[in-house]
């Protein structure tokens, strides 16, 4: 727990970690020289600053850019995506005239996007520490758990709750053929 104190916040404690990728539009190759690399990730950089994001790693491609980031627990993902796309095209077409030239629509990036998350533990560590928690601090069986499961076993019938199922068993009409008007 000591190592999330560092991303703790009025009410919440917690890391969220996020690898994020993001592609030029029509996948035109820009980022061809060290000096564009250079500026693609200090805008991304610069964006990241404005909004609480925390660049822990970043690399531009020649037509994409990768980013892992450690995102404020208040902000999604997808609005943490937005924020570096729009900041970054905007710092990116103003600083250099041939890209805006190019890109006269003003859209930089695809609308397109990868992102993933970064456990900061692994799966197996995550459900052995659950273990461990509930070896420690058992509940109490609950009085009610009976009826939620035939709640649950009721809920599950092909009648649900409370529902009625009806039959209508009608006899063959004579000389009725199927797809005959």
């Amino acid at each position: 727990m000591d190592s999330y104190r560092q991303y703790a916040r009025a009410r919440s404690v917690g890391w969220s970690t996020w690898h994020m990728e993001w592609c030029t539009k029509y996948r035109y190759k820009i980022f061809f020289t060290a000096q564009l690399r250079e500026l693609c990730l200090i805008a991304i950089g610069d964006a990241a600053r404005q909004h609480g994001i925390d660049v822990l790693d970043a690399q531009c491609d020649v037509d994409h850019v990768h980013v892992l980031v450690a995102l404020p627990l208040t902000m999604p993902p997808t609005t943490a995506v937005r924020v570096l796309k729009s900041i970054s095209a905007r710092i990116i077409l103003h600083e250099a005239p041939h890209v805006r030239r190019l890109y006269r629509g003003r859209c930089l990036w695809s609308p397109g996007k990868f992102m993933a998350s970064v456990g900061h533990i692994t799966l197996e560590k995550a459900k052995a520490y659950l273990e461990a928690h509930h070896a420690k601090d058992p509940c109490p069986r609950n009085p009610r758990s009976e009826r939620s499961e035939e709640l649950r076993a009721l809920a599950s019938s092909p009648l649900g709750r409370g529902g009625r199922q009806v039959v209508l068993s009608l006899p063959p009409t004579p000389g009725f053929e199927p797809g005959c008007p």
